[in-house]
């Protein structure tokens, strides 16, 4: 198409003195208004593309991350004191956060249904409606409400909702690739 440029050329045809964080804030502003739309010149084809390549899925690895840092945290605090502190903020993510955080990145795929704003205070109040629920199906479980249990189905849960919300991302992905597809072809030439 004839106005495709890369974001370099873009930057650098922007008038002024202006340095390069203020041009990439004013290009940032242009694409949230709708006035300039942003497309990647190799997108991912593939599900295993999209989950690897990290402009599109940073979060699913900061979660997998953190949900693994907070386990092993959680199991050596107990022999190395020092990490009682980051213990302490990582159960705090990992209890009142994360749970809600990758249940709301499931429900809501687009980035634009909801505003940051919105998914931090959903995050929040869904991880309080979703670990209550988990440790009330333990307790009818026979290991009950203990700590390896709720570690172990916190991670499990959050592991496996943040797979379906990638999966659900890549759809959305997908779908908005072909609208562009196939709004370019209708344009003439």
């Amino acid at each position: 198409m004839k106005n495709e440029v890369t974001l370099e050329e873009y930057l650098s045809k922007l008038s002024g003195g202006k340095g390069t964080w203020s041009k990439l804030r004013l290009v940032y502003e242009k694409t949230v208004k709708g006035e300039l739309k942003l497309i990647d010149p190799n997108p991912p084809r593939t599900l295993a593309e999209y989950a690897l390549r990290l402009d599109y899925s940073l979060w699913f690895w900061t979660i997998t991350v953190l949900v693994l840092l907070a386990v092993i945290v959680v199991y050596t605090s107990s022999t190395i004191p020092e990490l009682t502190t980051l213990r302490y903020f990582l159960g705090t993510l990992y209890v009142l956060y994360l749970p809600g955080y990758v249940l709301v990145e499931a429900l809501y795929p687009d980035e634009r249904e909801l505003k940051p704003l919105e998914r931090l205070a959903l995050s929040i109040g869904l991880s309080l409606a979703v670990v209550p629920l988990i440790g009330l199906i333990l307790n009818y479980t026979p290991w009950g409400i203990r700590l390896d249990p709720v570690v172990a189905s916190l991670a499990i849960y959050t592991l496996v909702i943040s797979i379906v919300a990638l999966v659900r991302k890549y759809n959305v992905y997908k779908s908005t690739l072909s609208q562009a597809r196939v709004i370019r072809d209708r344009r003439p030439s």
